[in-house]
């Protein structure tokens, strides 16, 4: 766990979903190649071929534009747009290929983390999946109901890194920027523009790391 900042008043959490509310290896790497997949099929080309495409093309894009912009990496659905799949459709993909109850269940140790949380804090899910998967993914680990707000792929239209999916989480929230913290386990995608909005900032390296927030005290000392 890595913290870029804690704002000395904090009224809520905005955490990604994937790879910080869970950790699943399997799931996350169906979750890359079903729509990789996908768009081979529709391209007429072989998934190897496919994959090898996006790889060079985020090279590509880390060299041309990363290091001027402060980022190193690009969303896989900004990388669809890249290849003529528009959001709306990787929306449509998502929702008919991702089924989470396939790959994960119930922990009762999160529940126990984000229910201590929300106790303190407003607590939504800014992601960079459906609306409909992030809730059968919050359902499947039984936190479905600690979640205020939940903004998705299809929320905004746009794909993290974008400033809207955080600040339309806020909103809902009714919570100023600045009294907000942006968890997740990616740091371009994640952390860095939040912090550029005020917002506070805390890298995971997944769920384990997130089951150490629960003694959130601690942490607003450090």
């Amino acid at each position: 766990m890595t913290i870029y900042r804690i704002p000395p008043t904090i009224s809520a959490l905005l955490f990604d979903m994937d790879n910080t509310l869970y950790s699943n290896e399997e799931y996350l790497r169906f979750q890359f190649e079903s729509p990789v997949r996908r768009l081979a099929e529709i391209r007429n080309t072989s998934f190897d071929e496919t994959q090898r495409e996006i790889a060079e093309y985020r090279k590509t894009w880390a060299a041309e534009h990363g290091a001027a912009q402060g980022y190193s990496q690009i969303s896989l659905g900004n990388v669809f747009l890249a290849f003529g799949v528009s959001i709306k459709e990787t929306v449509r993909w998502r929702e008919e290929l991702y089924e989470p109850a396939r790959f994960l269940k119930k922990d009762p140790k999160l529940r126990g983390t984000l229910s201590a949380l929300a106790s303190s804090f407003s607590l939504a899910v800014v992601t960079n999946n459906p609306v409909l998967v992030a809730r059968k993914t919050l359902a499947v680990l039984g936190v479905e109901d600690l979640f205020g707000v939940l903004v998705g792929l299809d929320t905004c239209g746009v794909s993290k890194p974008h400033t809207a999916p955080f600040l339309k989480g806020a909103e809902l929230l009714e919570a100023s920027p600045e009294t907000c913290v942006s968890i997740g386990d990616r740091y371009d995608i994640d952390i860095a523009l939040p912090l550029k909005l005020g917002m506070g900032g805390i890298l995971v390296d997944g769920v384990e790391d997130v089951y150490g927030l629960g003694n959130w005290g601690a942490l607003r000392n450090l």
